[in-house]
């Protein structure tokens, strides 16, 4: 096995690694939500998707055979906040860090594009596995019954299973007339309210809360992480935590892909399984 070092002055391929290889999915990227953005810490999320994928790029470009296919990371924090509104591969980019983020991520591709490479770039939303990503950070808190919506929880979170993430890259690559933006969404996006209820219940924990007030009873979805102190603890990440992303996987549809998870319910129980 090779190691790879991007920021080596030839981008670190070695090209006698990719002989026979046909394909290359590259996922690599420092984990957005793992730490508080500090201006470095915003950098490195940077530097490890854009030069990193420039320098994949680049070097396959110059291969005398080069692979078929290039799958590239991506993300739906191209499209910002949508509100309500369903998006899908045709809208245009969004605002923000994330959007200006997944926008030069992706440009940073063109080099292989160019060279004739079949490029798709997996825009992937909230991926569901149980040890890692923003459930693996979630499922503890609620299964302690401390689980809450985040702020107003009407905002839109598109969601896919890790089983579909797998499928769909594995469908792709047996897609060569699919290239460009596809999104990595289950079809039907929650609110963080719906999410909120799905897993309390997907962890078996009760569904309405009792207070310490006589009587007095409550959805767990009802209450909530107040949007100052979500700002206050998490700085401007907590901004990405308020968007409103409804997002359809409308080409991998179109594709026919049949997705193993398409509700949040049953995807939960898979991935907490």
């Amino acid at each position: 096995m090779s190691a790879w070092d991007p920021d080596s002055a030839d981008g670190g391929l070695d090209p006698k690694a990719f002989k026979g290889v046909t394909a290359v999915v590259h996922l690599a990227g420092a984990g957005i939500a793992d730490r508080r953005w500090t201006a470095a810490r915003k950098a490195e999320i940077r530097d490890s998707r854009v030069r990193g994928t420039r320098a994949l790029a680049s070097g396959l470009a110059l291969l005398d055979e080069p692979p078929a296919t290039l799958l590239c990371g991506s993300a739906i924090g191209w499209y910002g906040d949508t509100g309500g509104r369903e998006a899908d591969e045709s809208w245009p980019a969004g605002s923000g860090f994330l959007a200006d983020l997944v926008r030069d991520w992706e440009a940073a591709a063109e080099p292989a594009r160019a060279a004739g490479i079949r490029t798709a770039h997996l825009r992937s939303g909230l991926v569901l596995a149980p040890h890692g990503g923003t459930l693996g950070k979630l499922a503890p808190i609620f299964k302690l019954g401390l689980g809450m919506r985040l702020g107003p929880g009407t905002q839109y979170m598109s969601w896919i299973s890790l089983a579909d993430e797998v499928g769909a890259i594995r469908f792709l690559l047996d897609r060569p007339d699919i290239a460009g933006p596809v999104n990595f969404t289950a079809p039907h996006p929650v609110t963080n309210s719906d999410l909120t209820t799905a897993l309390v219940g997907a962890l078996g924990r009760p569904t309405v809360l009792r207070l310490p007030i006589p009587g007095l009873r409550l959805p767990a979805s009802a209450l909530c992480v107040p949007t100052p102190a979500l700002r206050l603890a998490l700085g401007e990440m907590a901004g990405e935590l308020l968007v409103s992303a409804r997002v359809l996987p409308r080409r991998l549809l179109d594709a026919d892909y049949t997705f193993q998870h398409a509700d949040i319910s049953p995807a939960l129980a898979y991935a907490l399984t």
